[in-house]
């Protein structure tokens, strides 16, 4: 899952859309907060277009706020400041520069955050107790030192609100590249394992191939009923070897398409098809199972392991002790262990 923040590294929203939603119901906020919040200060300066103005400003710059953060972090400080200079009732005008801090801070922009906060408390600071009576409205006051205490909470407030924001943003970020990881590690654990069973699959069937082959070729002018039966061994032998990589290409379809079709691949089940031909190549397999329902019903990655290990120790075997010799294949399950033991006699 994506979240709308910014990669660990700082940078802002690579992104071509404006976030005017947002913004737009900030100018609502701000406007008509501000409409109601002037009813309880009479004595400040009375709306206007300059003051319609300004509420609008602080949302239009947060249309940037996620290309540029810090700038838009201290335009807003200073639209803020321009309004309570103008003598403008106080409200929700601090809600743009609320937003603009948090998605600074979001983005890496922290000085900026910081600088625009301390130039707006800096500039309240200086206009309630210093320049208040040469600014509007006309017979003001200085503010008292309580006000600038909570004004102060306020911007301490806001940065640790906007410092919560940019952990969570960075947990969300390290979550992230960790999903991915353990993604690209499945993916390589999957990719390894088809490569493995292709090996078993191509190695299996060659060697009976060119067993055959040898033989086909050996008796094919002293014997050509034996070399055709041999020739016959070998399209089986071929045949066999196709359907399996069908079958393991398919594995691989499902692998990168969980909707493609895929044939089932080889168990236990089907130890008998392998078996016939190692005896057509002209070795002897014994087959005991312990007991006799062993070869039952398996988790399917077991069962197809189960089958590798035998099909490669008989390929083993043809390939080592000679096409007479004889393998024995003891299959043993008990409780929740299987057990395969595969013996030669060391040739014919």
């Amino acid at each position: 899952m994506s979240h709308p923040w910014p990669d660990g590294g700082g940078k802002p929203w690579p992104t071509g859309r404006l976030p005017w939603r947002s913004s737009l119901a900030v100018a609502v906020v701000q406007l008509v907060g501000t409409g109601f919040a002037a009813h309880g200060q009479p004595a400040r300066t009375d709306l206007g277009p300059g003051a319609a103005a300004l509420l609008l400003a602080g949302p239009v710059l947060l249309l940037a706020r996620h290309r540029r953060p810090g700038a838009v972090v201290v335009g807003t400080a200073v639209v803020t400041v321009v309004y309570l200079a103008a003598g403008y009732p106080y409200g929700p005008v601090f809600v743009s520069v609320v937003l603009a801090c948090v998605a600074a801070v979001a983005a890496g922009r922290r000085v900026a955050a910081w600088s625009a906060l301390g130039l707006l408390w800096g500039s309240h600071l200086l206009m309630g107790h210093w320049l208040y009576h040469r600014l509007p409205p006309d017979g003001d006051g200085p503010v008292g030192w309580g006000p600038e205490v909570v004004v102060a909470a306020w911007a301490v407030a806001i940065v640790a609100g906007s410092e919560l924001v940019r952990v969570r943003r960075e947990q969300w970020a390290r979550e992230r590249a960790e999903r991915e990881a353990a993604a690209r590690r499945r993916a390589d654990e999957e990719r390894l394992r088809i490569a493995r069973e292709l090996h078993d699959v191509v190695a299996h069937h060659i060697a009976l191939v060119n067993v055959q082959a040898g033989v086909a070729s050996h008796v094919m002018d002293s014997r050509p009923d034996q070399a055709k039966e041999a020739l016959a061994h070998v399209r089986q032998a071929s045949r066999s070897a196709l359907d399996e990589l069908r079958a393991t290409v398919g594995l691989l379809r499902q692998y990168g398409d969980p909707a493609a079709p895929t044939e089932p691949a080889p168990g236990l089940a089907v130890l008998d098809q392998l078996v016939d031909g190692f005896v057509r190549a002209g070795m002897r397999v014994e087959v005991r199972t312990e007991p006799p329902e062993a070869l039952g019903p398996l988790p399917g990655s077991v069962d197809l392991t189960a089958y590798r290990v035998v099909q490669e120790a008989l390929t083993n075997v043809h390939k080592h002790a000679g096409p007479g010799a004889t393998a024995g294949i003891r299959i043993a399950r008990a409780g929740g262990a299987l057990e395969i033991t595969v013996e030669d006699d060391g040739g014919s």
